[in-house]
């Protein structure tokens, strides 16, 4: 086997550009598989981040204005959600609906502490606001049911406006008084911010909200979770149900779909896994056909090898040597070109991924109104680098395969006259 390995030593150093344009196509095929989807898996990820930050399974409903005229009324009419519509969403779907709640909002208010204040906006909501949104408490706790029953002039902030309240020991503000432009509440809890635009209010119970800015019976959103709605048929059958029965509270047609809208995070999720699977297939099929450009280069420059090596395994066969030596030979220096230069390919590719992850894999988009990630690591799994190597070695192999046999059985008077 060594002096295999001396002659397949000497046979590339002879033939230095052939080599190298084997290595090439072989290494490029390979790396240009892992960059891409490498590149490929850093937009998904960012989409899946982004989607993450929501209950999968939950929906956000609104009031619009009617698009249809109906029961003598005409099109164009406000529609604002109540408790009436909370209790349809509630009671008269328990097949689907969980958890409901609700909330309200007011913006450019000032916080303040202290000497210190800070803008923001203030949200009334319910105890589920926590699991749809999905918000991390760093200190304290989040709005619950007694301070919903009792109206309780409660608070929980974000992090950067607890920071900017009290900047030395944020979590000591928890059990203080916040005053509300002129309003005071006493803070519950602090909890993390994540600067993507939703996530950016301080939060106080729904009841109080209402009380304090005479609401009334007024509703903005409803909130709630739900389960056994596992397709989108089954979204679309509920959505235009549930819409029905809401429209008919307020004397709007019941086909009418822009009088209420509904965010549906799980056929939000559906359309994008879709797309991702698309980007998926997509930069698959470019690097599959990537991958099977360095093959055709293989097999071509094999074919090469073995045409100009015709004369010498001719000789070798007139002094005695068997076909099968010969194939072995021919095999053999597949084997360990492609092997060398595919291992080289790989790391280059997971380089270049690794890369990406430190300079670009982190990359943020700040509006200065929110923040969103929009790369996020570009990295490919260690057993699609192997398997993309090993699927090149083989086929580098097979490549070699067809023109070894056929230079095995070459008659050497055959050899010996070719050009």
């Amino acid at each position: 086997m060594r002096d295999i390995f001396v002659e397949i030593w000497s046979t590339v150093r002879r033939n230095k550009l052939r080599t190298a344009l084997t290595g090439f196509a072989v290494a490029w095929g390979i790396f240009m598989l892992i960059f891409l989807l490498g590149a490929g898996n850093g937009l998904i990820n960012a989409m899946m981040l982004q989607s993450d930050r929501f209950l999968d399974n939950s929906m956000m409903v609104g009031g619009s204005y009617t698009s249809k005229p109906y029961d003598g009324l005409k099109e164009g009419r406000r529609i604002e959600l109540n408790d009436k519509d909370m209790a349809v969403t509630g009671n008269s779907f328990p097949a689907n609906v969980q958890e409901t709640g609700a909330s309200f909002d007011q913006n450019d208010l000032t916080f303040s502490h202290g000497d210190n204040y800070v803008s923001s906006s203030l949200s009334g909501v319910y105890p589920n606001e926590i699991e749809i949104n999905k918000k991390e408490m760093l200190y304290g706790r989040f709005i619950n049911d007694i301070d919903i029953e009792q109206k309780r002039k409660v608070i929980v902030l974000n992090e950067d406006d607890a920071k900017e309240l009290l900047p030395q020991g944020t979590e000591r503000i928890v059990g203080q008084y916040v005053d509300v432009d002129s309003l005071a509440f006493r803070v519950v809890g602090v909890y993390k911010a994540d600067r993507s635009g939703m996530n950016s209010s301080a939060y106080t119970a729904f009841t109080t909200f209402r009380a304090i800015y005479n609401k009334g019976d007024k509703v903005e959103t409803i909130l709630f979770s739900f389960k056994g709605l596992d397709t989108q048929e089954a979204n679309d059958a509920f959505e235009a149900q549930y819409r029905a029965r809401i429209n008919g509270n307020h004397r709007a047609a019941p086909d009418d779909e822009r009088s209420v809208w509904i965010w549906n995070r799980f056929t939000q999720n559906l359309q994008m896994n879709t797309g991702m699977n698309i980007i998926r297939t997509a930069l698959w099929v470019v690097g599959l056909f990537t991958l099977l450009s360095g093959i055709v280069g293989v097999s071509n420059i094999m074919l090469i090898t073995v045409k100009e090596r015709t004369r010498e395994f001719g000789i070798r066969k007139a002094i005695g040597a068997k076909p099968r030596s010969i194939l072995r030979l021919i095999i053999v220096e597949s084997v360990v070109i492609t092997t060398f230069f595919g291992y080289i390919g790989m790391v280059l590719g997971v380089a270049a991924n690794e890369y990406m992850d430190s300079t670009i894999g982190r990359m943020k988009v700040d509006s200065g109104l929110f923040e969103a990630t929009m790369f996020y690591n570009p990295t490919v799994g260690i057993d699609v680098c192997v398997a993309a190597t090993v699927v090149m070695i083989v086929a580098g192999t097979l490549a070699g395969l067809i023109p070894a046999r056929k230079a095995a059985r070459i008659r050497p008077i055959e050899a010996l006259m070719a050009e």
